[in-house]
């Protein structure tokens, strides 16, 4: 299917443009990490209970949250898990969390008398494995980008490794940078919907960058410029194609999927946005610059 047919447009001339909106919007993303002192990790990392909780009658999140206040959790993360009956109730790690966990329990039955609750699950995540938890996660995304430099590097060149890996970089920093401007919370969740972002705009990529190295023969007698912007645009029917149904998707998710995935979807909706945007803008555009820097160099 063909959606736009023909199109001329100078990509690669913009280059410089896209490069400094992208480094203005990661330079906010790192600042606003900065000011507030790192990611806000949710209690996967950081240690915490979580509480499954299903009352007889559906329940309002607000008067939930207006209860445990009482006991000094009301800024716990309270969330409908699935049906208006049933919350997710996840309390950061306290000194004495078994009691807390207790009292949160003890303290809605006594306050919703006349809408009973049965507690359906309780895990706890102790400090020690939430750490853990974080360097593993740290490690799972940058592992995942060496190896994506070292497949690349084998299936084209280099440089191409290079570019599809600064364009990855580019999507998780500028994701990271929203969740903190929002002051969202970074869980395993979220640390999944990184590695899919990675995935997703890695297959955009590879699609422009195959489409390059065929034109690279074809058109041998042309600059560097010429093919990169032919080959971007001989793809970008397929590309507009794919995100928009991806971004179709993420968005009924977004809306549709409840407070449970609310935050990985989020980061997917952001991440379809941004990979589609880098696959464009920033992949082959840094290619472009390493191979016009070469050859002003060889010309020294």
């Amino acid at each position: 299917m063909q959606f736009i047919k023909e199109t001329h447009i100078d990509f690669i001339g913009k280059r410089k443009i896209a490069i400094a909106i992208s480094s203005l919007l990661i330079l906010i993303g790192i600042v606003s990490l900065i000011v507030r002192g790192g990611p806000k990790y949710g209690i996967d990392f950081t240690g915490g209970t979580s509480l499954q909780v299903q009352f007889q009658k559906p329940v309002k999140i607000s008067q939930v949250r207006k209860i445990l206040s009482t006991i000094g959790v009301g800024n716990a993360e309270i969330k409908e898990f699935g049906v208006e009956n049933e919350i997710l109730i996840r309390i950061q790690q306290q000194p004495d969390m078994q009691d807390i966990s207790d009292k949160v329990i003890s303290t809605l039955k006594d306050n919703m008398s006349d809408n009973p609750l049965d507690l359906r699950m309780k895990e706890a995540i102790g400090p020690r494995i939430g750490n853990e938890l974080r360097r593993a996660a740290i490690w799972a995304i940058l592992i995942s980008l060496a190896l994506i430099l070292i497949y690349i590097s084998w299936r084209f060149e280099f440089t191409f490794a290079v570019g599809a890996v600064v364009a990855l970089f580019h999507d998780v920093m500028i994701t990271l940078g929203i969740f903190s401007l929002l002051n969202l919370e970074i869980s395993l969740d979220v640390v999944a919907a990184f590695l899919t972002i990675i995935g997703y705009s890695l297959n955009d990529t590879i699609v422009v960058f195959d489409r390059i190295r065929e034109n690279m023969k074809t058109l041998r007698r042309e600059n560097i410029i010429t093919i990169m912007n032919v080959s971007i645009n001989q793809t970008l029917s397929r590309t507009i194609l794919t995100s928009l149904t991806t971004f179709l998707v993420v968005v009924i998710l977004f809306f549709f999927g409840g407070e449970v995935i609310h935050n990985f979807s989020f980061a997917l909706v952001v991440g379809v946005i941004v990979g589609t945007y880098s696959s464009v803008f920033i992949a082959s555009p840094v290619v472009v610059e390493w191979k016009l820097k070469r050859e002003r160099d060889k010309k020294k």
